[in-house]
C-alpha cells in the first residue's frame, strides 16, 4: 500500500480515466491552463473488467502510483427529467464489490457548476453495470437510489483505492436518459452537446485537484 499524498508545494499527479476514444478526445482537448502537476488521460476501454485492468496497470508503479483519480465520460441518467448534457457528480460509486465514497464531493459540485454554467448538476450515487442499461432495468436501478449508471466508474474507483489510498471522484455527462434513450452506444458520437460539456468540465477537475493541496483544518 502506498501512503496517501500529503498537501505540499507540488501536486501528486492527476489521472482522469475514461472508456471511449471520443471521451478521451474531449478530455484531452479541454482547457488545461489550471492544471497543477502531471495530468494523464487514460482510455481504459469499455466495461468494468477493462477499467480494473487499466487502472491497476497505470497505478502499479512509476510516476502515477500516488495519483488522484477521476472517473469521467458519459453515462445514462436514471431519474425522470434528466436531459443529455446534464452532469452527474457522484457522492459514491456502487458496484458488485460494494460502494466507494468519493472525495470532496461538495467542492467538486461547486467547481463543476462554475465550469459549465447553465447546466444542471445532479449529485448522488452512481451505479455500475456490465452492459448498456435499457427499459425496465433503468427503473430497477433507480429504485435502489442511484441517479445514473455507467460501466466503468465503480470499477475504476475501487481499483484505484485497492492500489493505495488516494482521492477519488467520478463526474459524468448524461447522454442517455429515460425520455432520451440511445438506440446504440455508437450514437454517442453524434452527441455534440454532451461532447462540449465534457470538454468544458475539465477545469473543475483541476480545481478539485488543487484543493487537495490545501492544509487540512
Amino acid at each position: 500500500m502506498h501512503d496517501s499524498p500529503e498537501p505540499s508545494g507540488s501536486a501528486a499527479p492527476l489521472l482522469i480515466a475514461c472508456a471511449l476514444g471520443i471521451e478521451k478526445l474531449a478530455l484531452r482537448s479541454g482547457d488545461r491552463s489550471g492544471a497543477r502537476g502531471q495530468v494523464t488521460v487514460l482510455r481504459t476501454g469499455m466495461g468494468p473488467d477493462n477499467a480494473e485492468r487499466a487502472l491497476l496497470g497505470a497505478l502499479a508503479g512509476g510516476p502515477l502510483r500516488d495519483a488522484a483519480v477521476v472517473a469521467s465520460g458519459f453515462c445514462a441518467g436514471l431519474a425522470p427529467g434528466m436531459h443529455p448534457g446534464d452532469l452527474v457528480v457522484a457522492d459514491e460509486t456502487r458496484g458488485a464489490a460494494g460502494a466507494t465514497v468519493c472525495t470532496s464531493t461538495e467542492l467538486l459540485v461547486k467547481a463543476v457548476a462554475r465550469a459549465v454554467p447553465g447546466r444542471t448538476v445532479h449529485t448522488g450515487p452512481l451505479t455500475g453495470s456490465d452492459h448498456v442499461v435499457r427499459g425496465h432495468e433503468r427503473a430497477e436501478l433507480r429504485a435502489t437510489g442511484a441517479i445514473a449508471v455507467d460501466m466503468e466508474s465503480a470499477a475504476t474507483l475501487r481499483s484505484a483505492l485497492s492500489a493505495g489510498p488516494r482521492p477519488v471522484a467520478a463526474v459524468r455527462v448524461v447522454v442517455d436518459a429515460p425520455e432520451h434513450e440511445l438506440v446504440r452506444i455508437g450514437t454517442v458520437r453524434g452527441g455534440i452537446s454532451a461532447f462540449r460539456v465534457l470538454r468544458a468540465v475539465l477545469p473543475a477537475f483541476y480545481e478539485w485537484h488543487r484543493s487537495l493541496l490545501l492544509p487540512r483544518r
